[in-house]
């Protein structure tokens, strides 16, 4: 682990650039053709053969979320802080729509519907292109989640007013204040870590995505009892625990391409994971309250993205966690 690190460090950003793509590009493809090749077998038509076809429709969304999750840094990195924002920006457009087409709304949530998506958005992602990490930390939780409320009181519809605000403002937290955590990392300034900060970003997006992805292949083959079956058949504590080591592990590994060492790269990777796995959890719980197996049905989402919400609810919620724990820590 530790000659990866030196080896890691002693490289130049091109240099890390080359070889991370090479990496993660070589392992996606490879799976991607292994997951093409089991497809086109032939698997017949009894219960056993149909269980397969399932677990291989389920490996393949999880690769589709691998490639997603991953062309995500490389736009970051390629493109420029400012590019990275509008994506982003984007992503939570279409995030929190997705969200909120599957949930009822009334008249009276129009105002506050107009509110969340033309005003708290830019403003939120202008905060993050300023600068203003004070301010962005708290614009939503604290200002939007009273002026919310009120703009819907102010509608004149008091029927189910707390259901229909706290789905909203719950969208507006996953979508919106999670999302956008993840462009805000190419903005902190660690000493001596000069136009990397894009690798911040992949180094999250990527332990995050190992966590989620080893989770759910232990799950398969272990077929230990889930803790919460009526959410998911699938989360049991030993799979977690084999997913959250695994993407920590890798998080040590990768800390060249960090500012820290290996213990504290460990640490943040470890933090990223246990949020963003259980984040997923919680996500899971809102598809069953809204009656649906995923964001998107049949793998076409409401926005015509292909289930978005689906490939980044486990971010939306490691995002912040890991955001506000590395610039507690380092205090930048």
């Amino acid at each position: 682990m530790f000659d990866v690190y030196y080896y890691l460090k002693n490289l130049s950003p091109p240099q890390q650039i080359g070889a991370l793509f090479i990496l993660v590009f070589g392992l996606l493809l490879l799976a991607s053709c292994v997951s093409f090749l089991y497809s086109v077998r032939e698997h017949g038509d009894d219960a056993q053969a149909d269980a397969r076809r399932q677990e291989q429709r389920r490996v393949g969304a999880i690769i589709r979320t691998s490639w997603f999750m991953v062309l995500v840094f490389w736009v970051s990195w390629a493109a420029g802080e400012n590019v990275a924002l509008t994506l982003f920006g984007f992503l939570s457009f279409f995030s929190l729509r997705e969200f909120l087409t599957l949930s009822p709304t009334r008249l009276g949530d129009h105002r506050s519907l107009v509110l969340a998506f033309f005003v708290v958005l830019p403003v939120q992602y202008w905060l993050i292109a300023s600068a203003h990490f004070d301010m962005f930390s708290v614009f939503i939780p604290v200002y939007v989640f009273l002026a919310l409320p009120l703009t819907s009181a102010l509608a004149n519809d008091p029927l189910r007013f707390l259901e229909r605000n706290a789905k909203l403002q719950w969208g507006i937290m996953v979508c919106i204040y999670g999302m956008s955590h993840v462009p805000a990392l190419l903005l902190l300034k660690f000493p001596g870590y000069d136009n990397r900060n894009a690798f911040l970003v992949f180094f999250l997006v990527l332990v995050v995505q190992v966590c989620m992805v080893t989770q759910h292949f232990a799950s398969r083959r272990l077929q230990r009892l889930p803790v919460a079956p009526a959410i998911s058949k699938s989360f049991n504590w030993r799979s977690w625990a084999i997913g959250v080591a695994t993407g920590s592990l890798l998080g040590a590994m990768l800390a060249g391409i960090t500012p820290w060492v290996p213990g504290t790269a460990f640490a943040a990777a470890f933090v990223a994971c246990v949020a963003g796995s259980l984040g997923h959890l919680v996500m899971k719980a809102l598809k069953r309250d809204r009656g649906i197996p995923n964001w998107g049905e049949e793998g076409q989402s409401v926005t015509g993205a292909g289930g978005l919400l689906d490939r980044v609810d486990a971010l939306c919620f490691a995002a912040p966690v890991f955001f506000h724990s590395a610039r507690w820590y380092f205090n930048v």
